[in-house]
Formats: structure tokens, sequence, C-alpha cells
């Protein structure tokens, strides 16, 4: 198998990276492509380099002799953002597809099963196939969620019809908006949405709990949204929280997501057919290929996803897309950006039953 450096991870070298405390070491164990002959423990840490939100990586994966299944972590929830859990079921959909890409790299050709009932989980079972390295595989470990500026330049057609060919997905639709005014007109649910979080005081404690502040902090525990990966300062967890209380505001806030959505070339939104747990995480698997797609092609990608958030714009939204009865599930930007350090993930041991 091949292998991926930290340097190359992301494109952008070792001086941008936060060293602290062994930050740097420990995303070098953990963003590497697989070895020879690996074993599921290895192909469960390249599905936790998934997408998942708040990076606070909500499953947990029981392992068996010619597979594995995938069930929620409820203890990670993020109620207040999420209550009725559709990006925790996301976030599972997300990590099934890496597993999926990861283990054809190996010739396991894994088939996926949804399974109801009162916690819905999804399990894979393994049989033997061709071996498939392709660029979805070898992206894996590059693909971040780039909280930044891009550089403004539309995407070319043919890369457009890459991305959209990577989001097929029985029982999902995927909606690309690449014209300015249709940028705008999404950008002013997300300024609405964005304003009525911030007012919310239960929201704003959720986000801060999830954020790291310091490196030490981010690798103690492995999870939430480190401040070097969206680009701002890395403090002393005291200091961090403090300036965290003095700079987070919703003007501040909402001037930063004109600048990001304006600068994107497009805006990809991703509607379920049904709202339901096994739909959303048909959702993130049709979204994991298509960031692994883009980060292939050297698109960043980014969620916006207040107007799914806010049940009031969600309802606008799904109007403006024409689909008044539908529930969009995702709102992605995307465009071409420097990538920002990458964020770490727990230990593979503590999510594997």
């Amino acid at each position: 198998m091949t292998t991926v450096s930290a340097a190359a991870i992301g494109g952008i070298g070792y001086g941008l990276w936060p060293r602290l405390d062994g930050y740097q070491e420990l995303l070098e164990q953990q963003r590497r492509l697989l070895s020879a002959d690996p074993d599921l423990t290895e192909l469960v840490r390249l599905s936790t380099l998934a997408a998942n939100g708040h990076n606070t990586q909500p499953w947990v994966f029981q392992l068996r002799e010619n597979g594995l299944s995938i069930h929620p972590d409820l203890t990670r929830r993020t109620a207040v953002v999420d209550p009725d859990d559709h990006h925790l079921y996301v976030s599972l959909g997300c990590a099934a597809e890496n597993l999926v890409i990861a283990a054809a790299a190996t010739g396991r050709s894994a088939g996926v099963g949804i399974a109801g009932g009162a916690e819905t989980s999804i399990d894979v079972a393994f049989e033997s196939g061709p071996v498939t390295e392709g660029p979805l595989y070898q992206a894996i470990p590059q693909r971040q969620s780039t909280r930044s500026a891009y550089d403004g330049q539309p995407i070319s057609a043919s890369d457009i019809g890459l991305l959209e060919a990577a989001v097929q997905e029985e029982g999902v639709s995927v909606q690309f908006f690449t014209e300015a005014s249709d940028r705008d007109a999404i950008l002013e649910m997300v300024i609405e949405g964005n304003s009525a979080q911030i007012d919310d005081p239960a929201f704003v404690a959720e986000l801060r709990d999830w954020i790291r502040f310091s490196s030490g902090r981010a690798v103690a525990t492995g999870d939430g949204l480190f401040s070097a990966c969206s680009g701002n300062p890395v403090t002393p967890e005291w200091m961090g929280g403090f300036l965290f209380n003095a700079v987070f505001t919703k003007d501040a806030e909402n001037d930063k997501y004109r600048d990001h959505i304006r600068s994107s070339a497009g805006v990809a939104v991703f509607i379920g057919d049904r709202a339901d747990p096994e739909h959303w995480i048909k959702v993130g698997r049709s979204f994991e290929r298509f960031a692994l797609q883009a980060t292939a092609l050297g698109i960043r990608s980014a969620h916006i996803n207040q107007p799914i958030e806010v049940p009031s714009l969600r309802q606008e939204l799904a109007g403006w897309l024409g689909m008044p009865d539908g529930r969009p599930d995702l709102v992605v930007r995307f465009g071409r950006a420097p990538a920002l350090p990458m964020s770490l993930r727990r230990p593979v041991e503590a999510v594997i039953v």
C-alpha cells in the first residue's frame, strides 16, 4: 500500500502545522494509508478519518470474523445543534463510505446493510474482490473541512461532472449551484440561520465545549474542533476561552460567512428521499464520496449547514430548491484554497468494542 507523509497531507509544509504536545507525531500516525495486509483495526482507522459534526466521532465499531457493525455513540450527541441526531447518522454514513473504499484497496468487497429498529446501525460484510486503489482511497488521509476563504475562481465543467458522478446514491439527490445569484440567495439563509444560532446561549455553549484551543488539549481528547484547523490562533485553554467570548460575535461570524461563500466556486445541497436515519446514512455516504473526489481534484469543501439546522429556514430552503415536501440534509460550499492543518482522531481502541 502507498503511504503519505504528513508534509504532503493537504499540500502544506511542516511550518504551518501545530508542533506542541505531540500533535504532529500523532497526526502522522493517524493520517496515513494502509500498510501491507492490514487487519480490520486498520480499516477502522481509515474509517474514522471521515467527516463528522464538530469532530465528535459519534461511532462505535463492533468487529466480527468477516465484517463489522457501526453503531451510534449517543454519548457524543450534540443535542442543541442536532436534536434529532440527523448529523450523527450522516457521520456514520461518512465512516461507512471510507470503510468501503479502504476495504476495496485491500481486495475486500464490502456489502453494506442498514439495520433499523430501536437503534439504527450499519452492517458491513466482506468478501474477496479485486484490489482497487483509486483516487478516492488516496484522498482519505487528505480530506478535510477547509473553513477559510477560497480563491473565488470557477471550477471547470469537467470537474463538476466528476463531482456529480461521485455523489450518485439511491435515495439521495444533489443540486449544484455555481451562479453568483444562487450563492447569494443561499448566503442570506446562512446569515439568518447563523444569527439565530449565535443568539441562542445553549448553541454557543455547546459549540464552545467542542473547541480545543491548545494542541495539548487536542491531543488529550483526540476530538473536537482544534483552533488551528479553522485558521485560528493556538492558545492556552484559559486564554482561548477568554478570546472566544470576546471575538465570537454575530457580526464577525456573519462577515466571515459572507467572505467564505462569495469566494467559493459553488454550493452543493444534498437531499435524502425521506427524513429518517436510513436516508441520513445514505446522504453521508454520498457526501463522503463528494468530499474525497473534491480532495482528489484539489478542491476544498466546508459545511454551511445553518439553513438546515434552523427548522424554519430548512422549510424555506426546501421551497427555494423546488422541493417543498423534502428535507435538505447538507449544504456544502466548494472551491480551491490552501489546506489548513488537519484534525486528530481518538485512538482506534477507543471506538472498537
